[in-house]
Formats: structure tokens, C-alpha cells, sequence
């Protein structure tokens, strides 16, 4: 049996335990996948019929990848014959055997997501039900959540609490939509994705004999990621095992973080209650992390009460400690990141793959974005667009088009009906077709409604409409000539009833569209104040949409293997990378300020924070930012508390430059390490030196030199002389010298910095916002 060669005593012990319940806890990097896939082949090489064995993944990646192993031991044939996959497509195959039962046809047609809404949209429309208040998208999330508690139509309306709640959210009419939602999906003969689970549940549950059938059948179960099961998925799988008990379930309780989809930890808290005979076997050594990394994780995890208690180890190298790097602004973290995989990726030949960026919320790729397009660091941004190629930021993208130039007619049939002013397809249409038979465009129809209005044949109600829209764009581009492009941009956001929209949506990805929307701003105040400060800049709008075309044409080159990866923590479950940067640590973004009002929520972050931690093999950077753009306003920011949960053993500050102070306690952080900044770099602070470039390449037009300047805060706070040759740190720029300084009038002072990742900049130190290191 050479396929059990290599095994650790754990791993071994997991694989050669055929009967009975037994439970694999499974640490980060512990081999759970090979476990798997050599248990299995280790059944059938010990006489089990691989039709006796049901395997349910919670990916068909991972459903095909066990699969191919398993055939490298026991044979293409018998690989094929095992039932394994997701749980929907497992329960899809059993549904198509048994549809009959339910009244259904053994060929029903199974409906996506966006088949289910638009089944729900039409249930609005003949229920005469207000769709701005009963946001289909809401309702679909409402809908789903019954049907994986197993609340049937019948289940609805005998359960009051359900139907108060509903009630309390404004939602009376849920009970209602969701019978003729249910009632309209089994006329067509379709099932959506949560029917596949609740109907399996119905089929087990009035049908005994299916039930029966499928015990029989299916004498061996294995479930992978048994704490991402929700209540749906226990059931069928309690039932399915009770009677042989043959049972073997793998997970980390300490990688739950899907709570928010439903999934249940206490399924595998609790799995010895439901099976007290099982057999627990924990794989404790974690093949894939330093050391360090390991430990670290180890300490952050032992905080929360729900939890199997483990020992996870490493016999990897000791490793380099986790870098910590406090940023004033999320520009500046973003810079850091990007010059960090910059200078790795130059010095030490490391593959841009090597490198994942992880965050909390898919809003922060922007700044990130920015900043590896400026070093032209290949990236891809895993689960969602590009940020700029996200629809809520093209809408408001195409209104600020608008603005700079009426002409673009894509930016304007974009926008003409969004969000809904009832100027539908068939008025776009006309007004099209009307423009091109007069040898016009449609903006020229816009601008001159009162003459062409009696030829468009149009009502006057339709005519009104596009009035009134023409006028919100006119009176937008009137402001623009006074306001500044961010106030302008707002305006439009709100007028144009587009915040409002996306905020009517309260899903996750309703919310998330409203963080991007919130981004957009950040990244337009930010560019703002950028060019106030750079003599020769721009801040206009149409300059800002300029910088915005030029990043989004990027985004069009050709795929490039070797690439940086983007991706939420969420997404990262399951990958590894030699050097992960965690970024955005900071109260209220991690732990998320919508997720940490109870303990248990509190929980599922720090595991969340526990994932993204044990995604890294060689090394891990920590970053956050003192303050951050929100809705165009600097906010300060704290650092998050899991940091502070780490021993300071395990940490390496970046700044300030921690080998100088004694500042820290075994327990984790104190105060005194949020102090002054050292250069970005993982050395001590050296001695301040000017730069020795040669003058002609560094004597500045116009600028003559002076001794020292006196900067003044813009926000009214405490001043500071800055002098040539000091050093200074700029939040979107770095560390860099001052080499000239031109200007007696503190308003008009002007100065020439060198940058050491940025080059030389021309700043009016009024706006620069520089500080003396």
C-alpha cells in the first residue's frame, strides 16, 4: 500500500479508521485533501463498492481534483463510480432519480440566480407590489434564507415570529410573495439552487422509503469543510447516515467564516452529541507556514471561546517575523504594498504570483489597483471586476462623463434611465431613431426638446420626464463651473438618486455596491488634494477621468500569468501564497463594523483574521492606516485589535523602528508603538544625508533656493519649519529630501522634494501636508 507511505501518525490514523463516526479536525496546511482522497482509495482497496461511497465537496474543482487522485490508486473505474461532488449536484442527481415523488419532472430545469430574480420580478409586477420597496434582490436573499431554514410556504405562516419579523423590516406582503414565487417555479417545472436542498429534505422526510433506499446505498459518507454546512445540509446528511453511522466529516471550526451564508459552526461543535461514539483525530502539523506564522496565528485563535481546543505545529524554518507597517493614509499603504512587491519581486527574483494582497471588503482594491498600475506591476483582482470596471462605478463614471462632454452618447443612453425615471427602451429608441433621421445627435434633441417634442411622438408625460432629466444634467454642469469636481460628483450622486438606489438594497452586495460608490469619492477627494499640492496639477474633473481612462485601458492588456493576486479573505480560503500582505487592519474594517456587535460575530472575524493569516508560507505583511478617506473626509482610524492579540515576539514594526525601544509586553501591543515614523524600509533610521546628484540635473526652473520655510497647516494645526535637506514623509508620495525651497510668503511657498519612490515632485507646501522625519 504505497499510497499510505509518507502519512504522519495523525494523517494515518484518519485514513485506516473505515467504520463508525469519526471527526478529522484539520488544521491550516495539515493535508486534509490528501487524507481525504487516501481514505477513500483506502475503502475501496479494502473491498468497498465505490457506489456504497457518497463524498460531498463544496467545489467541483475540489470534487475533480480528489477524483483524479483517487483513480491514480484504484483505477479510472472505480473513480468514476463514487458519487462525489457538491451538495447541490449530488442532491440535483438524487432529485432527478425521485422528482416524481414531489410531483415534479425527472427533468426540471434547475434556475440560476438570475433566472430566480426574474421569476420574482414578475411575481411583483402581477401582485401589484411596489418593486422600490420590495427590492427583488432583497426579497430573493429573504426567500433563500427561509428555504436553508427549512421554512416552507406552510412552515411561514404557522411561525409568527417569522412573519413579525418581516413585518418590523416593512415586508408584510413577504408571506405572500413567496407562495406565488414557489407556486410559479413548480409550474415551470424548476427548482432554484436552495430547492435542490429542501426538496432532498422533503424526500427524505414523507417518503421512508426513499430515505431507505439511500441508506442502503450510501453505507460511507465523507464531508469535507463540515463547518461550512448550514442547517439544510446537517439534516440530509444525519439522515442519510443514521443507520450504518459510517460517517467521517473534516473541518477546522477555526476556518468557519460563512455564518453570513448561512453555515453553522456548531454542526461540528456539536458532532460528538450527535454521534457520541465517534472518534476524534486531529492533524495538528501544518505543512505549508514558517514557524512564526504558525505561532502567530496559533495566539489570535486561542481567543475565542467557541472552538475545539488543537496544538497546531510547524517543523518548517523558524522564519522571518511579521512585518508591521503603519501608514498615514490608505494611499500610503497602498504605495508600501506595491513598492514592497516591487523591490522583492527585483531583488530577491521572486514571481509576482508569489504575492497575494488579501482585505476585508472588495472597496479597498482601488487605492491598491492605483498603485501597482503607477510601479506597472501586473495584478488580477479574483471574485469581482476590476474596481473601475464595476457597474455602480461605471454609472457614476458615465454621469461625470457626462458633464465634461454631452456629446459621449454612451455615457448618456447609460444614465438617461438609471436609476428608473420611466424613460424606457422604447422612448431610447425613438429618441435614436428620431436624432438620426434629423442628421442630429440625440443631445442636440435634448437641448432643443420645445422644437422637436411635437415630432418625436412622444406624450407629454414621457416629454416631462426627459425634461427634467436634461435639466438635473444642465444644472450639474452649471455647478461644475464653481464648485470643485468632488462636490459635483456628490451632488450627482444624490440628486441623480443613485445612493439612494444602491442603498435601498440592503443584501451584502448591496452594501458593497455602496462602499465602491463611497470609494469612487475617496479616490476623486484624494486625486483632488493631490494636484492642489503638485504645482503644475490639475484637479479638475475632467482631469480625474482622464487619470481614470488611462487606468482602465490597463485593465484591457492581455492576461499576464505572472500576476499579483487580489482577493478577499473570503475568497482566499483554501490557497496558498509564499508572501501574503494582509492590509486594511483597523477597527471597523477588521474586524467589520457590521460584524462585531456580538461575540459570536466578533468570533467568525478573528477566525476570518486566522484564514488570511494562514493563507502566507514564507512571509506576511501587516498594514493599516491611521486615517482614511470616508465620503471624502480624512477619519481617523484605530489600529484593529487583532493585532494587538498577537505577542510581540512574533512582530517586526516596520515604523517606528521597534529594535530601538523596549516598547512592547509578551501580551502584544502597547501605546508607545504607535509613535513617530522611521523611512518604510525593514532597517534602523539612519542618519539624515542629502542627496549628491550633480546640480544641473537638480536645480529647478524658477525656484531659487532658500534657507528654511515655515509650512502651515491648511487645517489650522501646529506649524513646523521645514528646511532644505530635511527629510520629510508626504502620505501619498513616501519618505523624500527637501532640496529646494523657492518663496518668502508662507502662502506661496514652493518646494522641490526628492522622493525616493516617486522621483522629484514641485509641491506648494501650503496644501503639502509634509512631515519632518
Amino acid at each position: 500500500m504505497d499510497y499510505l507511505n509518507g502519512l504522519n501518525e495523525p494523517q494515518y490514523e484518519a485514513v485506516t479508521t473505515l467504520q463508525g463516526p469519526l471527526m478529522v479536525l484539520a488544521g491550516a496546511g495539515s493535508g486534509k485533501t490528501r487524507v481525504l482522497t487516501m481514505r477513500i482509495a483506502h475503502l475501496i482497496t479494502n473491498g468497498v463498492d465505490p457506489f456504497q461511497i457518497l463524498a460531498l465537496t463544496f467545489t467541483n474543482k475540489a470534487a475533480k481534483e480528489m477524483k483524479e487522485r483517487i483513480a491514480k490508486v484504484v483505477g479510472n473505474s472505480n473513480a468514476r463510480s463514487l458519487w462525489m461532488g457538491t451538495f447541490h449536484s449530488v442532491f440535483a442527481r438524487i432529485l432527478r432519480s425521485e422528482a416524481h415523488y414531489l410531483g415534479y419532472p425527472s427533468n426540471f430545469t434547475i434556475y440560476d440566480t438570475q433566472d430566480s430574480l426574474n421569476v420574482l420580478k414578475k411575481v411583483l409586477k402581477e401582485l401589484n407590489i411596489d418593486s422600490d420597496l420590495y427590492k427583488p434582490k432583497k426579497v430573493q436573499s429573504r426567500i433563500s434564507a427561509y428555504k436553508n431554514n427549512l421554512i416552507t410556504v406552510n412552515a411561514y405562516y404557522n411561525n409568527p415570529e417569522v412573519m413579525e419579523a418581516d413585518e418590523r423590516a416593512n415586508m408584510k406582503h413577504m408571506g405572500q410573495i413567496y407562495q406565488k414565487y414557489v407556486e410559479q417555479c413548480f409550474k415551470n417545472g424548476a427548482m432554484d439552487f436552495d430547492d435542490l436542498l429542501l426538496r432532498t429534505n422533503e424526500l427524505l422526510t414523507r417518503f421512508p422509503e426513499v430515505l431507505a433506499k439511500y441508506q442502503d446505498r450510501f453505507r460511507y459518507i465523507l464531508v469535507d469543510e463540515y463547518q461550512d454546512t448550514n442547517h439544510s445540509q446537517y439534516l440530509i446528511v444525519k439522515a442519510l447516515s443514521s443507520k450504518f453511522e459510517n460517517i467521517c466529516v473534516v473541518g477546522d471550526d477555526a476556518q468557519s467564516i460563512y455564518s453570513f451564508r448561512g453555515a453553522n459552526i456548531y454542526n461540528i461543535l456539536n458532532f460528538k452529541k450527535d454521534y457520541p461514539d465517534a472518534k476524534t483525530v486531529s492533524l495538528e502539523q501544518n505543512y505549508r507556514s514558517t514557524q512564526n506564522i504558525v505561532n502567530a496565528a496559533n495566539v489570535v485563535i486561542a481567543k475565542n471561546k467557541a472552538q475545539f481546543p488543537k496544538n497546531v505545529f510547524s517543523d518548517n524554518e523558524i522564519g522571518d517575523k511579521i512585518k508591521v507597517y503603519r501608514s498615514l493614509s490608505d494611499a500610503d499603504e497602498a504605495n508600501f504594498v506595491a513598492n514592497n512587491i516591487w523591490e522583492q519581486h527585483n531583488t530577491h527574483q521572486r514571481k509576482f504570483t508569489d504575492f497575494a494582497i488579501l482585505y476585508r471588503t472588495n472597496s479597498q482594491t482601488r487605492a491598491f489597483e492605483d498603485a501597482l498600475r503607477r510601479k506597472n506591476i501586473p495584478y488580477r483582482v479574483y471574485g469581482g471586476l476590476s474596481f473601475y470596471q464595476r457597474k455602480e462605478i461605471k454609472d457614476l463614471v458615465a454621469y461625470l462623463r457626462i458633464l465634461v462632454n454631452e456629446n459621449d452618447n454612451e455615457a448618456l443612453m447609460r444614465i438617461i434611465n438609471y436609476p428608473a425615471r420611466s424613460i424606457g427602451e422604447t422612448t431610447q429608441n425613438k429618441l435614436i431613431v428620431f436624432a438620426d433621421s434629423q442628421n442630429v445627435r440625440v443631445v442636440d434633441v435634448l437641448n432643443n426638446l420645445g422644437q422637436y417634442a411635437p415630432q418625436l411622438g412622444l406624450n407629454n408625460g414621457v416629454i416631462a420626464k426627459l425634461a427634467d432629466f436634461w435639466s438635473m444634467i444642465k444644472a450639474f454642469q452649471v455647478m461644475l463651473k464653481t464648485e470643485n469636481a468632488y462636490t459635483v460628483a456628490m451632488e450627482v450622486a444624490q440628486r441623480s438618486g443613485l445612493i439612494k438606489f444602491l442603498k435601498d438594497d440592503q443584501t451584502p452586495e448591496g452594501i458593497s455596491r455602496v462602499e465602491n460608490v463611497q470609494e469612487l469619492m475617496n479616490s476623486m477627494q484624494g486625486f483632488i488634494d493631490e494636484q492642489k499640492q503638485l504645482e503644475d496639477g490639475d484637479p479638475s474633473l475632467s482631469s480625474f477621468l482622464e487619470n481614470i481612462a488611462l487606468s482602465t485601458d490597463q485593465d484591457k492588456k492581455s492576461e499576464n500569468e505572472d500576476q499579483v493576486s487580489l482577493m478577499t479573505i473570503h475568497l482566499s480560503k483554501g490557497l496558498e501564497f509564499p508572501v501574503v500582505h494582509l492590509v486594511g487592519l483597523e477597527e471597523n474594517l477588521f474586524p467589520s463594523f457590521m460584524s462585531s456587535s456580538t461575540r459570536e460575530e466578533l468570533e467568525e472575524e478573528r477566525r476570518l483574521f486566522y484564514v488570511a493569516l494562514t493563507r502566507a508560507e514564507k512571509q506576511v505583511f501587516f498594514s493599516y492606516a491611521i486615517s482614511r478617506f470616508q465620503w471624502g473626509k480624512i477619519t481617523d482610524a484605530e489600529p484593529s485589535r487583532f493585532l494587538s492579540e498577537i505577542d510581540a515576539e512574533y512582530l517586526e514594526f516596520v515604523n517606528p523602528a521597534v529594535t530601538e525601544k523596549k516598547v512592547f509586553n509578551r501580551s502584544g501591543l502597547t501605546s508607545d508603538i504607535f509613535g513617530d515614523f522611521s523611512e518604510p524600509k525593514f532597517v534602523k533610521k539612519e542618519p539624515k544625508k542629502t542627496f549628491n546628484a550633480p546640480e544641473s540635473t537638480i536645480q529647478p526652473k524658477n525656484l531659487k533656493p532658500v534657507a528654511s520655510a515655515r509650512i502651515i497647516n491648511p487645517s489650522g494645526g501646529s506649524s513646523q519649519d521645514i528646511e532644505v535637506g530635511d527629510r520629510v514623509r508626504h502620505d501619498r508620495f513616501g519618505v523624500g529630501e527637501v532640496i529646494f525651497l523657492d518663496g518668502t510668503d508662507p502662502e506661496n511657498i514652493k518646494a522641490k522634494v526628492k522622493f525616493a519612490t516617486e522621483g522629484e515632485k514641485n509641491l506648494i507646501l501650503k496644501f503639502a501636508k509634509l512631515t519632518k522625519i
